[in-house]
């Protein structure tokens, strides 16, 4: 009997101990809640930041250059060849979200075969351009409203929209004791952003390091590991002098 007793008690005490242990840990998240008040709420929470209160959205959309290709022609003509060379430096400054160039080509048209042959200078341009077989790929496709149909360049790029700012001055700040900003605190800016910023993928995250600074970063860890110089070697020529030092 004093053994159960005493196991009983054991138990009772451990069942309060964890009441005990709930009941703390309701009050410190309790704690860790925002108050009730202005501003954009996610469950519970108020949002205080411009960044999360008025977003950029992020998305990608097609970029498309069409060739207009008349029946009977050699190819792409001059001014042509300056929209595909054009239409490709922005892919590579970094427009594109990690696409391939796609060149779609007209099929069973009147103007097909001098399509083809479009195509062709168009994958030459590319490929003297340093673009990689791998990096294009080339796909027919059907168009029945139109007897010559263009042929088209396309590759998804980023585009960053930003928020819809209204003018909510509901908000005395007068009367706001936490000193948080009003609803349409920081939404220009955040608009402002998007609609100024060369490639919307750096809101997404860093870029890649370029291969160009690879060698550089290996030479001069491997000189610091040995225990030399890492900054590059002055000739005599470059060497500050100062007259009179001497």
């Amino acid at each position: 009997m004093t053994f159960a007793k005493h196991t009983t008690r054991q138990a009772s005490f451990a069942k309060a101990a964890t009441a005990l242990l709930l009941t703390a840990t309701a009050f410190g998240l309790a704690g860790c809640k925002h108050d009730e008040g202005q501003g954009a709420r996610v469950a519970g929470w108020s949002l205080v930041d411009p960044e999360q209160r008025h977003p950029i959205m992020v998305s990608q959309e097609p970029a498309v250059l069409n060739l207009r290709v008349a029946r009977g022609s050699q190819g792409l003509t001059p001014s042509q060849r300056a929209d595909v060379i054009d239409f490709t430096s922005r892919y590579r400054a970094g427009d594109a979200g990690n696409s391939r160039l796609v060149i779609s080509v007209p099929s069973g048209s009147a103007n097909e075969v001098a399509a083809i042959t479009a195509a062709e200078d168009i994958r030459e341009l590319l490929f003297d351009g340093g673009f990689s077989e791998a990096s294009v790929s080339v796909e027919a496709y059907h168009e029945e409203s139109s007897s010559h149909p263009p042929v088209r360049i396309a590759y998804m790029r980023y585009i960053a929209k930003g928020p819809d700012c209204g003018n909510d001055w509901s908000e005395n700040l007068a009367r706001n004791s936490r000193n948080i900003g009003h609803p349409n605190f920081g939404c220009a800016n955040q608009h402002n952003l998007a609609a100024q910023i060369a490639n919307p993928a750096d809101l997404l995250g860093p870029r890649t390091q370029g291969e160009r600074y690879s060698d550089r970063r290996d030479t001069v860890m491997n000189n610091w590991t040995n225990g030399k110089v890492t900054g590059s070697e002055k000739s005599q020529d470059e060497r500050l002098r100062v007259k009179g030092a001497e």
